[in-house]
């Protein structure tokens, strides 16, 4: 029998090296190869957040210092500043966990005005204990906030129409309730001065600090505490950040929204107690654009509108640069149109930096 036709046998070793010689040098490279300045400052800012608002505020702080002079530089007029932002910083501090979450919340101003006129008119009016009432005062707010929570996880509405409807609710239960009548301060200091407390001021050195700015710090120093040392400040970054990948982490993104909002209501509830403080009598129609104020220092602040990052430190550098801002263009003769020209012109650079920065992670 005829043995086979010879077959082509197979490539040895040799045979291979010789058809891919480069071979050991095609790996496959993941790293960052755009290593320009522009990506390594987004990179920076991106884990930094709060280092824009610190560098606005000093040149904010050089700028009236040369415009203004000495007044600006003053003890007293720098006191009067951090007495300024009080309110907004402590109503910030509650939006800003909303916000870290991808949320938002147009109600916190009716809340904290809401809040403040319960108190005092269950006080005053009603002769209810001081204390009693003011603890009725702090569950209005804990309650709004549950509301806007459960309402926006059990309905899947979208925040912004959720707090827009209960701003609207809660600022009508406001006019209702208080029949748009003032307290005034002298019936305050004769029944209730507990709720004037935060109002009272320590004089050092020509400078004028007040309780409601303490107040305001040691909350803020409590709430970074929360964040960035506890599981439930992590939940809230994650849940703001990507709640799909959060929920598969086994976070309940429900609860801990609720969680956040009503918080940020017991917040805006105390906000309420130093707002009394800060003008001495109860008024509803006081605190009427802390909403607005609250989103404009969060924004400046350096926390994405779009959640997961940000800082409360920072929120309160945007309080600053605003009451800075204010205080430094109205001491210069500027009117007050021209102040407010100036705060949104900030807030626009602000919402800019943040969709640059925001592109290092896309």
């Amino acid at each position: 029998m005829s043995s086979p036709p010879d077959m082509p046998s197979a490539p040895g070793p040799a045979e291979f090296e010789r058809a891919v010689p480069s071979g050991e040098a095609a790996v496959a490279v993941f790293e960052e190869e755009d290593t320009s300045l522009f990506r390594r400052l987004q990179h920076f800012l991106h884990g930094n957040p709060t280092v824009i608002p610190f560098i606005v505020l000093l040149l904010a702080v050089l700028l009236f210092s040369v415009i203004v002079g000495h007044r600006f530089l003053h003890p007293f007029n720098l006191s009067l500043v951090l007495q300024q932002v009080t309110i907004i910083g402590v109503v910030g501090i509650a939006q800003t966990l909303i916000i870290l979450t991808a949320g938002i919340d147009l109600s916190v101003g009716a809340i904290m005005v809401l809040s403040s006129v319960v108190m005092g008119r269950l006080a005053v009016l009603a002769g209810l204990d001081v204390g009693i009432a003011f603890v009725l005062g702090l569950m209005v707010g804990v309650a709004c906030g549950l509301v806007n929570g459960v309402l926006i996880t059990r309905l899947k509405l979208p925040p912004f129409i959720v707090t827009l409807g209960t701003w609207s609710i809660f600022g009508a239960l406001n006019l209702w309730y208080s029949r748009s009548e003032t307290i005034r301060q002298q019936d305050l200091e004769s029944i209730a001065p507990w709720l004037q407390f935060m109002g009272t001021a320590i004089k050092f050195a020509g400078a004028r600090l007040t309780y409601g700015s303490i107040l305001m710090i040691l909350l803020a120093m409590l709430v970074w505490y929360v964040l960035n040392r506890t599981a439930f400040g992590r939940h809230i970054y994650a849940t703001g950040d990507d709640p799909d990948a959060a929920r598969l982490a086994g976070i309940n993104t429900t609860r801990t929204l609720i969680a956040v909002y009503t918080i940020a209501g017991f917040i805006c509830s105390v906000a309420g107690w130093a707002l009394i403080g800060r003008i001495g009598a109860i008024s509803a129609i006081s605190g009427g654009n802390s909403n607005l104020d609250s989103i404009t220092a969060v924004v400046i602040g350096g926390t994405s509108l779009f959640g997961g990052r940000g800082s409360i430190v920072g929120t309160l550098v945007g309080a600053l640069v605003v009451g800075v801002f204010r205080n430094g263009l109205a001491l210069a003769g500027a009117d007050a149109p021209w102040q407010e020209f100036c705060i949104g012109v900030l807030i626009i650079v602000a919402v800019a930096l943040d969709q640059w920065i925001r592109k290092v992670a896309a």
